[in-house]
């Protein structure tokens, strides 16, 4: 039996933009999901659709603690996580499809 994988992810909209911290178990297609806009919400108000940072869990519940620490941390907090593996903003999505 294969493991599946949890993801934990920031997107933003610019660089110094608005953010959104998020989690799921499939990471490709979740933000695809974000970026034409196939669900309603904060994402799709704001045009919050560029990959800037993840991580990867092997199970959904430390997943999902991280982010709620992530989500419970300051705007800057959030910037420089982004920045420690993304210092140009770059959308990482292109990365990992």
């Amino acid at each position: 039996m294969t493991e599946k994988k949890s993801y934990i992810y920031i997107l933003f909209n610019k660089r110094n933009g608005t953010l959104y911290t998020g989690v799921t178990s499939d990471l490709i297609k979740r933000v695809y999901e974000h970026k034409n806009k196939l669900a309603d919400g904060f994402t799709k108000k704001y045009d919050v659709d560029r990959l800037g940072y993840y991580e990867v869990f092997s199970d959904i519940a430390n997943a999902i603690k991280r982010e709620k620490q992530i989500k419970g941390g300051s705007r800057i907090a959030k910037i420089k996580l982004i920045e420690s593996i993304n210092p140009e903003w770059k959308d990482l999505y292109y990365d990992i499809i």
